[in-house]
C-alpha cells in the first residue's frame, strides 16, 4: 500500500521524531457495493475498498494510541507492513494522525461535532448529496433522458385502486383570486429583460420570508410567526438574494434581515453567466431578474430536536417557502422558478458559509414575464 504523501509513518518512526499517535475518524461509514466492502469518510467525501481486517484496525484506533501498540497487537505481521497499511488508512483520511495538521480541516471536523445526535444519518446524507450538480448539463444528457422515455416511458403521477369502493366529489365553481393564483402558478424558464418594480420584489420578500409578528413564549423566549410553518417555530431558513435586475437596486449578492424587512449588502456585481454556474449550468435560469439561495442554519432546529429525522423537516420547511414565494410571485404577476441542482460549494464560498453550520439547500428566482411573440 501506497504511504501518505506528507511524510510516510515508516519514515518518521526511523526518525524517531515525537511520538505519533493515532485516531479512527468520527465521521466514518461502511457498507457492500458491488461485492466490495466499502469504508468511506463523508466528511473528506473520501472512500475506498478494503478488507474486513481493516475494521479491525480502526476499531482498535477508536481512541488516540501510539503507532507503536499496533506492533503489540499483530505481532504476526511485520513493522513494515503494518505502517505501511496505517500509511494508507491516514491517506484515505480512515485515520487521523497526531502529526498531521490541518487547520480548515479540523475546524470541518469540530463543525460537524456539533450536529451530535444528528450523526451520522443525518450529516452522512447532508455532505454525501452535496456538489453532484456541480456539472454543466449538456445536450447530450437531455437527448438521454428524451431517449429513455422512448425505452421506459415517463412515470403517470397517479395512482389509482382498481374495485375499491368509490365516492365521487361534486366538482365545485371554484373561482375567484386565489384559485387564479394556484392555477396559474408554474415553472418558468424564460424571462423579459425588463427590470422587476422595487416594490414588487419588496413585497414578494415580505410575504415569503419576513417576520410578520414575534411571539413570547414563557420560559422559552421569543418566536417569530412567518407565513409558513416551521417545526417548533425554529425557522432555520434564511434567504440570500443574488440580484440583476431590481429597480433601485445594484446587482451583488445581498442578505435578506427576515426581521428589519431590508437587504444587507454581501457583495457587488452579478452575472448571467455566475447564476448559470450557481445554478449547475441551466442556461435556462440565467435571465432571471434574481435568485434567492435558500439557506438552513443547522443549530437553531438542533437546539430542541436531538433526532436526526429533524433534517427531514429543515428540507420540507424549505419546500413550504418555496411555495409560498412561487404563489405570491404569480400573484404579483412575476416569473417564479426553482430548483435544487446546485453548485453548493461555489454558492456557500460566494456567501461566506462553512457549508456545515450553514449550508444552502434550495434556489428560487423571478424575474418578468417575456414578452409575448
Amino acid at each position: 500500500m501506497a504511504a501518505d504523501g506528507k511524510g510516510s509513518l515508516r519514515q518518521k518512526h526511523r526518525e524517531r521524531e515525537k511520538p505519533v499517535f493515532l485516531r479512527r475518524s468520527p465521521f466514518l461509514i461502511s457498507y457492500w457495493q458491488d461485492g466490495q466492502l466499502l469504508f468511506e469518510n463523508y466528511l473528506t467525501r473520501k472512500k475506498t475498498a478494503a478488507s474486513a481486517e481493516t475494521a479491525a484496525v480502526l476499531d482498535f484506533f477508536s481512541d488516540w494510541k501510539r503507532i507503536e501498540e499496533m506492533f503489540r497487537r499483530w505481532p504476526g505481521y511485520t513493522k513494515e507492513s503494518l505502517l505501511a497499511a496505517a500509511s494508507r488508512l491516514l491517506h484515505e483520511t480512515l485515520l487521523e494522525g497526531s502529526h498531521r495538521t490541518n487547520p480548515p480541516e479540523e475546524s470541518r471536523q469540530k463543525l460537524l461535532r456539533q450536529w451530535k445526535a444528528w450523526i451520522p444519518a443525518a450529516s452522512y446524507f447532508h455532505l454525501s448529496t452535496k456538489d453532484i450538480y456541480a456539472k454543466e448539463v449538456t445536450m447530450a444528457e437531455i437527448r438521454y433522458v428524451e431517449a429513455l422515455a422512448k425505452v421506459h416511458p415517463v412515470q403517470q403521477p397517479l395512482k389509482n385502486y382498481p374495485g375499491a369502493p368509490v365516492i365521487k366529489l361534486r366538482r365545485g365553481a371554484v373561482s375567484g383570486e386565489f384559485p387564479g393564483v394556484l392555477k396559474e402558478r408554474r415553472t418558468w424558464r424564460e424571462f423579459s429583460r425588463r427590470p422587476v418594480e422595487n416594490q414588487a420584489f419588496a413585497d414578494l420578500l415580505y410575504l415569503a420570508f419576513g417576520v410578520q409578528a414575534w411571539e413570547q413564549i414563557p420560559q422559552i423566549g421569543r418566536l417569530a410567526q412567518k407565513t409558513s410553518p416551521s417545526g417548533g417555530a425554529l425557522h432555520p431558513i434564511e434567504a440570500y438574494v443574488l440580484a440583476r435586475r431590481i429597480r433601485g437596486i445594484g446587482p451583488g449578492v445581498y442578505h435578506y434581515d427576515a426581521g428589519g424587512h431590508r437587504l444587507q449588502e454581501l457583495r457587488r456585481g452579478m452575472s448571467g453567466a455566475e447564476i448559470q454556474r450557481y445554478l449547475a449550468g441551466q442556461w435556462w435560469f440565467r435571465d432571471a431578474a434574481f435568485v434567492v439561495f435558500l439557506t438552513a442554519v443547522f443549530g437553531r432546529t438542533q437546539w430542541k430536536y436531538d433526532y436526526a429525522r429533524a433534517y427531514r423537516a429543515i428540507l420540507i420547511e424549505a419546500g413550504h417557502l418555496c411555495q409560498t414565494f412561487c404563489l405570491t410571485a404569480t400573484w404579483l404577476g412575476l416569473a417564479p422558478f426553482c430548483t435544487i441542482a446546485l453548485a453548493d460549494t461555489k454558492i456557500e464560498k460566494t456567501l461566506g458559509l462553512d457549508g456545515i453550520s450553514e449550508s444552502v439547500i434550495y434556489a428560487l428566482g423571478a424575474g418578468e414575464k417575456p414578452d409575448k411573440k
